[in-house]
């Protein structure tokens, strides 16, 4: 079939190569996403338009009605394979994302190299059955899937055309063909039509709720951020508030003192018991004051190569004075080789916290116990664990609560001092367990980065 590849025809192929592009300018274009989702689609179709040309290569020449398929043929299709073959080469071998104007390069590209192909391929067949058909859904549902309507439908007509056109060629020049060839033809047309805009529908559909879910997602966003900065002020309230009723309760003790010792009916045991109270709660303001501090700005830890147990040590012994008191026993357990980069001042001021607070919730001839462990994810984890009581669950909720305290005299801010420097070594501060019998709390400290890492 010689004449299949006479000029006229190829300028026909030309033309309507020409046509198509017009109608996928990047105007038409809808938004791209990200290019990996392009390659991912991309690979699927330049997959299926393999397997159709691999299909059609196959009937053309295993079939025996197709036995004489000529070579140019043979050729056609094996260079429609060559060149799929080597698109999902380049797109397996593409690691880095390409700009939007090579993507919509790329689609314009392919959608025409496919029609193209097609019509390439009817050509160049010498039967009167439309072998080509096989190979015309590819670029319409590529159309349907990045494309916007108006030349979504443009690529469906060309395809409408190519079947029409065919049927109609081979009946000018070479036999006539029945009547039913063109119903056959509308019939494939009919598909191609719903395949295509169904497809469309669907993608489009999917687009204005993806849409949606990013517009919804954004305002969660922001209305996440402003409960934020909501619950920031009310935090910045509250704890003004506590602040103000924690330093006006001293410097109303200590301004009624003073005023009480400008009495000069009072006696001079009296008026030494007035300075005594007016002292105490000075002290309690500046302690107040101090903590305080050193909650709102805490210091960044020093980190240095310790041995935890050196540590531990160090606030069992420092706490065995309050304890023995209430004779209660203090153990320590942990690996003489236990090692950690951690601020050793830091750690050992809210361990003496927590080993403080389990004295006083101990009851006589108690025991508490500081115990180390290297863990998995966490350098390190420290346990300080008492028996007695557990702790109710009104006052677990609020236990690292700025200025909450159960103590007499307590400032509130011993817990939430110790949370604050776990978190500034990077981990935290929980209580692990709470059942009667035993209440502990954990400790754990997270690794240093590389760079300071390398350089303790």
């Amino acid at each position: 079939m010689s004449s299949g590849s006479s000029p006229a025809r190829l300028s026909d192929l030309r033309w309507l190569s020409l046509a198509t592009a017009k109608f996928m300018s990047p105007r038409a274009i809808m938004p791209a996403s990200d290019f990996d989702a392009f390659r991912q689609q991309e690979t699927i179709f330049a997959t299926l338009n393999l397997f159709a040309l691999v299909a059609l290569l196959l009937l053309q020449t295993l079939l025996p009605i197709l036995e004489h398929s000529p070579s140019a043929l043979i050729a056609g299709i094996s260079i429609g394979i060559g060149l799929q073959a080597a698109e999902l080469i380049w797109l397996w071998r593409q690691k880095h994302a390409k700009r939007g104007q090579v993507v919509t390069a790329l689609t314009c590209l392919t959608i025409c190299m496919n029609i193209s192909l097609s019509v390439l391929v009817a050509i160049l067949s010498p039967q009167h059955d439309i072998q080509y058909f096989l190979l015309l859904p590819i670029p319409i549902l590529e159309a349907a899937f990045r494309f916007r309507l108006a030349p979504t439908l443009a690529v469906i007509g060309a395809a409408d055309a190519l079947t029409f056109y065919w049927v109609w060629e081979f009946d000018r020049r070479y036999i006539k063909s029945v009547p039913g060839k063109y119903l056959e033809s509308g019939m494939f047309s009919l598909t191609f039509a719903l395949m295509g805009i169904l497809t469309w529908l669907l993608v489009h559909h999917l687009e204005q709720r993806e849409r949606r879910l990013a517009r919804n997602l954004e305002q969660l966003q922001q209305a996440r951020e402003q409960l934020l900065g909501e619950e920031k002020l009310a935090a910045v309230g509250r704890l003004s508030s506590a602040i103000a009723h924690e330093i006006r309760n001293p410097v109303a003790i200590i301004t009624s003192a003073l005023a009480t010792t400008q009495n000069p009916e009072l006696s001079p045991a009296e008026r030494a018991e007035m300075w005594d109270i007016a002292f105490k709660e000075s002290a309690r303001l500046e302690r107040l004051t101090t903590d305080f501090l050193a909650y709102a700005r805490p210091r960044g830890p020093e980190r240095v190569h310790t041995g935890v147990a050196e540590t531990l040590d160090y606030v069992a012994d420092i706490c065995r004075v309050r304890s023995n008191e209430k004779n209660i026993r203090i153990d320590v357990d942990c690996g003489e080789h236990l090692m950690a980069s951690m601020d050793a001042g830091q750690i050992q001021q809210a361990l003496i916290n927590l080993v403080l607070n389990g004295i006083e919730a101990s009851s006589a001839g108690g025991r508490i116990t500081l115990r180390a462990r290297g863990t998995e994810g966490a350098l390190l984890r420290i346990e300080v664990e008492t028996g007695g009581e557990s702790i109710p669950p009104e006052i677990t909720r609020r236990l690292f609560e700025p200025f909450y305290t159960t103590k007499p005299g307590g400032t509130g801010l011993g817990l939430a001092i110790a949370r604050n420097i776990a978190r500034a070594h990077g981990g935290e501060l929980v209580l692990s367990a709470n059942q009667p019998g035993r209440v502990a709390f954990s400790l754990t400290l997270a690794a240093p980065p590389p760079a300071l890492a390398a350089a303790l």
